[in-house]
């Protein structure tokens, strides 16, 4: 049982349908770099203040010592919440006091690809593993399965063969294991 149900991990809700997303002149992605453990708090002011975001989250299960099962909602990459807006939006943002830092993102369009891979993999309930780095392995695509036309690189964690999700823009990701698809080289 949770201890806390998790919070909205974008804001609003259709942030990925949109068609342009990344791609727009009056509005590009910052990558705020939070305090300490304040992506939620961050997150929540983002909600009251309507403006965009996405932090990825995903379902961390513990055993207690008392032998239940706790589940905490962490964000994927530690201390970045993703705001998309212009510049008097970022600057709402950061009156917050939980943002340290703020890093423009050049290349709106791949990150925001990034973004909606990863969100995918969350949605479809996949457990991931955050890959604080990136290593070279051999890029392929997926050509079957629930994952078909995904693109990562095959990577081996404790004895597993995984496909690493990257966000280039982080040089960080995500992998799941690769189980009943087929992959071809790119």
């Amino acid at each position: 049982m949770p201890i806390l149900t998790p919070q909205t991990d974008r804001y609003p809700p259709d942030l990925f349908d949109r068609e342009n997303l990344g791609d727009e002149s009056e509005a590009s992605w910052w990558a705020m770099y939070t305090m300490s453990r304040r992506e939620k708090h961050l997150m929540r002011q983002l909600v009251q203040l309507e403006l965009p975001f996405y932090c990825p989250i995903i379902p961390k299960r513990n055993r207690s010592p008392g032998g239940r099962i706790r589940t905490s909602y962490l964000p994927l990459f530690a201390n970045y919440v993703f705001l998309y807006g212009d510049n008097e939006q970022r600057y709402q943002a950061m009156t917050g006091n939980c943002v340290a830092r703020y890093t423009p993102v050049v290349n709106g369009v791949e990150l925001t690809r990034d973004l909606r891979r990863i969100y995918g993999l969350i949605q479809a309930g996949v457990p991931l593993t955050a890959e604080s780095r990136l290593e070279a392995g051999d890029l392929v695509r997926v050509r079957s399965g629930p994952f078909r036309g995904y693109e990562g690189y095959v990577i081996r964690r404790e004895g597993q063969r995984r496909l690493l999700v990257a966000v280039n823009f982080l040089q960080q990701g995500a992998s799941f294991a690769l189980e009943d698809c087929e992959l071809e080289p790119v």
